[in-house]
């Protein structure tokens, strides 16, 4: 059974200097968060954590596949993780997340867990359009779906010209 707690790092006596952690997650660790947008998967997050005396870096490596649901045909299929993150904790007074990587933290604070950290990277990595792989190589996919500047000026030839003098005035 998996907690919470396994993902803890115990800082308070860790002296300054790189350090490295191994963790593994699968579908437990997904269970571990309220609504996941991920429910099954399996990998290895392999961890650099360096510590100074006015931060803490940490180095996240994931390797691993989740579990998607195509958009399309909403069948399931495995989506393959190899990604890296990087984030700052900095000595502080209390906790704030200054931005999507640097967060600060209380001096006194004895333990970081990092499995939230490491669940809104896998999240992050989820592709907007989730696509079983059997549609990858499929003509014209997605074409009609994103809006781009060039769509703009095609429009712009067809413009009736009694509304093109109005184009004039801008």
């Amino acid at each position: 059974m998996v907690r919470r707690v396994d993902y803890n790092i115990d800082i308070f006596k860790l002296p300054n200097g790189a350090h490295q952690y191994e963790f593994d997650f699968d579908d437990a660790f997904f269970g571990l968060f309220e609504e996941p947008l991920v429910e099954k998967g399996s990998g290895k997050v392999n961890l650099n954590l360096t510590r100074t005396s006015s931060f803490i870096e940490l180095s996240f490596d994931i390797v691993g596949k989740i579990e998607l649901i195509c958009d399309r045909s909403l069948d399931p299929f495995w989506f393959p993780l190899k990604l890296s993150d990087n984030l700052m904790l900095k000595f502080s007074d209390r906790w704030e997340e200054i931005s999507d990587e640097v967060i600060l933290m209380p001096r006194d604070e004895q333990t970081i867990n990092v499995a939230q950290y490491i669940y809104e990277f896998i999240g992050v990595a989820v592709p907007m359009r989730k696509l079983h792989p059997r549609y990858k190589d499929e003509e014209g996919e997605g074409e009609d779906l994103y809006y781009s500047s060039s769509d703009e000026e095609k429009k712009d030839d067809s413009i009736d010209p009694r509304w093109g003098k109005l184009k004039d005035l801008k």
